[in-house]
């Protein structure tokens, strides 16, 4: 009989008390059968009544094992193909949709009412894709327009399968200086500015999502949203005089097209928040000591550093496409799921490869370590 003062145990204890095993995965416990998970519960509520110990069949130790095990595989089988696996798998797949109060449609109307500059797209038989960022009267400033062009390129360049690598640069030796202020300007409300902000997220999300290996080509001035898009590359290069800024502070706003994201994946969340809050100029030499930029180029010459930054990514997309391909999205699925799940996506990627028309080459040539 417990004494008069004595704390009353709760359900899990109780059934405890009942000799319940309680087989744990995580977090969760394996409750006993309803009745008797009533009759113990009843007993616990009792005013300072005495939680009866009701005998049940103990099970072994070796078939509590076997449940745990069993219980582990039932939650792996659960879990082997996540929704957000299933969303790197599925091309065209975009981050927002009705659910989220995204209506695509409606947005891309509002988009078309401002007109100006264009996204070229030259696709090289080498592999190499080179998307310009063409409107040199304001910068390379993004209009509405433009803004729905850079997601008909995303949608083209999904469906290159002969693909290997991208580069991203702005026409006449500058980069680009972000938003068209006069769609910032019409485009007022915080309605608006959401609207715009998924609709640009969905578009360099799905950019980066590409099974391209990118780079981002920096001539003269990447301000804004031009600095937001570098980030959405797989690498930056930098020409000696250029620079790259985060202006959104000095806007009274903060980076909205997924640029503060991936700007902490990129040179940490330190040095990220001193970038951001200070509005930071970061020139060549800055951008490469914060690990912001892979290399500075030695030619600010709009032709020679296009041709230097060709050199430089041939280095890393020569090969097969279907391999080069397959690595860059082994990669994406390694930065954007849980360990489980990118081990898994990167197994059922060897498949595509393995016993492949490179692989069996490679075999053949017994050229594994020697170049």
């Amino acid at each position: 009989m417990e004494s008069r003062g004595a704390p009353l145990p709760g359900p899990r204890q109780a059934a405890e008390q009942a000799h319940w095993p309680l087989l744990g995965v995580g977090m969760q416990w394996l409750a006993p059968p309803t009745d008797l998970r009533r009759q113990v519960h009843n007993n616990w509520l009792g005013h300072r009544q005495r939680v009866i110990s009701i005998p049940v069949k103990k099970i072994s130790l070796a078939r509590r094992m076997e449940l745990k095990q069993e219980m582990a595989k039932n939650l792996l089988n659960a879990t082997s193909l996540s929704a957000r696996t299933k969303l790197l798998h599925q091309v065209g797949v975009s981050l927002y949709n009705t659910s989220h109060g995204f209506y695509e449609e409606e947005v891309k109307k509002t988009l078309q009412q401002f007109p100006g500059g264009s996204i070229d797209l030259q696709k090289e038989d080498n592999g190499i894709g080179i998307l310009t960022l063409n409107n040199p009267s304001k910068m390379n400033a993004f209009s509405g327009v433009m803004m729905l062009q850079l997601l008909e390129k995303v949608i083209e360049l999904e469906n290159w399968t002969e693909g290997k690598g991208l580069i991203v640069r702005g026409a006449k030796n500058t980069f680009s200086s972000g938003s068209d202020l006069n769609a910032v300007k019409a485009l007022g409300t915080p309605q608006d500015g959401v609207a715009l902000s998924m609709f640009m997220q969905n578009t360099l999300t799905r950019f980066m999502r590409l099974p391209l290996i990118s780079v981002a080509l920096i001539q003269g001035r990447a301000l804004g949203g031009g600095a937001e898009f570098t980030t959405a590359c797989d690498f930056r290069l930098m020409t000696p005089e250029s620079e790259i800024r985060f202006v959104h502070k000095e806007m009274g706003i903060i980076p909205s097209w997924g640029g503060a994201s991936r700007l902490v994946e990129i040179i940490g969340s330190r040095q990220a928040l001193k970038v951001l809050s200070g509005a930071l100029k970061l020139n060549s030499e800055k951008a490469l000591n914060i690990g912001m930029v892979e290399e500075v180029l030695q030619s600010s010459d709009e032709t020679k550093s296009l041709e230097e930054a060709q050199e430089w990514l041939m280095q890393f997309v020569n090969g097969p496409p279907e391999v080069i391909r397959a690595l860059k999205k082994s990669v994406c699925s390694g930065r954007e799921l849980y360990l489980e799940e990118a081990l898994q996506n990167e197994r059922d990627l060897l498949g595509t490869v393995w016993g492949g028309p490179a692989n069996l080459e490679a075999i053949a040539r017994k050229g594994k370590f020697n170049k």
